[in-house]
Formats: C-alpha cells, structure tokens, sequence
C-alpha cells in the first residue's frame, strides 16, 4: 500500500547542481525578466497616458502587456530566488498559487490572442464596418471573457491536480509548478478529472490556434492586394513573427502536456515550458509595439515632456 501524507511543500528542480551554474541561471533569468519587465511597463503606460492610443486595437494589446508581466512574474522571480538561495522548496499553497496563475495567464493570453486577430481581420478587411462592430463595450466584453475563460482553467487545472494523492518524492522536475512534473509524482494511476481538464485546454487550444491561422489568412489575401510596398511589409512584419511565437507557444504547450510521463529527467523537459511561459512575455512587447510607429511617437512624446518639465528643453509639441 502507498505511503500517503500530509504533503505540506515540494521541491522545485533547478537547471543544474553546480553553484556556478546555479548562479548564471539566475543572472540570465533575470536578464530576461527586466527585459520583459521593462517592455511591458513601457507599453502599458505609453497607453495609458497617450489619448490618441485609446483605441480597440491598443486596448488589447494594453491588456496582453499586463497579461505578459503577470505570467512571468508567476514563474521567474522565484526560479531566480531559489537559484541564488540554494532552496528548491516552495510551500504546498505556494504550489496550487503558481499553477492557478500559470494556467490564468497563459490561458487568458491565448483568448486574447485569438480577439486581436479578429480584431486586425475586421479592421483590415471590413474597415468600414469596424467603428461598428470594435465598440468600446464590445472590446471590454471580450477583453473579460479572455480573462474569465483563464480563470476557469486555472480553477480546473489546479482543483483536479491537488486532488490527486500524492506520495514518495516530493521533487517537482520542473523550475516551478506545472501540471506534468505533479503528475509525474502523484501516486493515483486514475486521474480522470484531470484527464478530462487537459483534453478540454488541448481542444480550446486547437481551436484558437486555427481560428487565429485562418484569420490571418485572410489579412495575408487582403494585404497582399495593397498598391504600396510599404503597406504590404509593414503588415507581414507584424503578423509573421507574430504567428512563429504563436506557434511556438501552443507547439511547446502541447508536447508539454501530451507527452507520457519519463522515467529520467531530459534537458528537453527542463527546457519546453520556458517557450510558453518565458518567451511570449518578453517577444510580445518587441513584435506588437516596440516596432509600432504609433507607440514611438508617444515614447517621444513623453520623454520630451518629461525633459520640458524639468525646464532642460522648451515646449515644442502639442
């Protein structure tokens, strides 16, 4: 018979056991986590303060920064934290917090993904009924089912996992909480709940995925109509690199969470998550808008105001 207890913390697992090592991890993950940090931040306030930006399409994209800064700050800090501490441990509520979020976050990201491909369709290829359709009571519904809808999976996701028993080892394979690595340690060889929640998420998943793909397809046939060159780069600027962090992100998700369980940890494992929960934070804010004219104008704007403020420069904007 197993030996059930009283789980009361897990061991999160780190990229090495050599304190070097450890300690160029953690200088590297906070590197990336400035990096995103300070992207995300910058995009949010830019929007925030500029009137002229107060628009569908930078209202989502307002909402995908702070998404961006939430789901990093979910996993990297305490990965950095543990590095530098030599402590792998995180308490048990510690645990279901970090996948709950996780989950939220990425999820809510991939909805949000999926509402600003429509709305780049209905702006590029039914432009004159835009103003019509991109309402502002529109953009915020669909702004909060997205959240609504990460929620939901986090609750699912978290509640069929911390039900399992768990026994034996509490190492975690896996820089923070994620629902393979806790499977992997979980002695239930029947999880039908969770079964249930992950085909749900692959299904979801699939199906935005292919949405997003088919209206991008059509941006692509419309854009491609353009009469000028520029109009034709700088919309393929967006949406390709666009489309490669989406595939990137829903590729890793689901080898993550289809692959069967290993009996030896792989350097492959360690590093899958780190494409769906590191990388789209800190590409997002550099191919939605750190490449937007628009948001540069503004960014100028700003720091020309901020030196005008302090009298080193004289007023020479509206």
């Amino acid at each position: 018979m197993a030996n059930l207890t009283v789980v009361t913390g897990f061991l999160l697992m780190g990229f090495s056991n050599i304190w070097e090592l450890q300690v160029l991890h953690a200088i590297f993950f906070l590197l990336i986590y400035l990096v995103a940090l300070m992207g995300n931040i910058l995009i949010f306030t830019l929007i925030s303060l500029d009137g002229k930006l107060h628009t569908p399409m930078y209202f989502f994209l307002k909402n995908l920064s702070f998404l961006d800064l939430c789901l990093i700050s979910t996993t990297v800090p305490k990965s950095i934290a543990n590095s530098l501490s030599r402590s792998c441990y995180i308490s048990f509520w510690g645990c279901v917090s970090q996948l709950f979020l996780m989950v939220l976050f990425s999820a809510s990201e991939l909805f949000l993904l999926t509402v600003m491909s429509y709305d780049r369709y209905v702006a590029i290829c039914q432009p004159l009924h835009y103003e019509l359709i991109m309402t502002r009571g529109a953009c915020v519904k669909m702004a909060a089912a997205s959240w609504l809808s990460g929620g939901l999976f986090g609750a699912l996701y978290s509640t069929s996992v911390f039900t399992l028993p768990f026994c034996g080892s509490k190492e975690v394979h896996q820089f923070f909480c994620d629902v393979p690595p806790l499977l992997r340690i979980s002695c239930s060889e029947t999880h039908f709940a969770l079964d249930v929640s992950v085909a749900f998420g692959i299904v979801i998943g699939v199906f935005c995925s292919i949405y997003i793909t088919i209206s991008y397809s059509h941006i692509f046939s419309t854009v491609l109509k353009m009469p000028t060159r520029d109009g034709r780069s700088k919309a393929f600027s967006t949406c390709l690199p666009h489309l490669i962090v989406l595939m990137v992100f829903t590729t890793t998700a689901f080898i993550a969470y289809l692959q069967p369980p290993q009996e030896s940890d792989s350097l492959l494992d360690l590093l899958l998550p780190m494409f769906y929960t590191v990388v789209p934070p800190t590409m997002n804010p550099i191919i939605y808008s750190l490449r937007n004219k628009d948001l540069k104008i503004a960014l100028m704007k700003l720091i020309a105001w901020e030196y005008f403020s302090k009298g080193l420069i004289p007023k020479c904007f509206p």
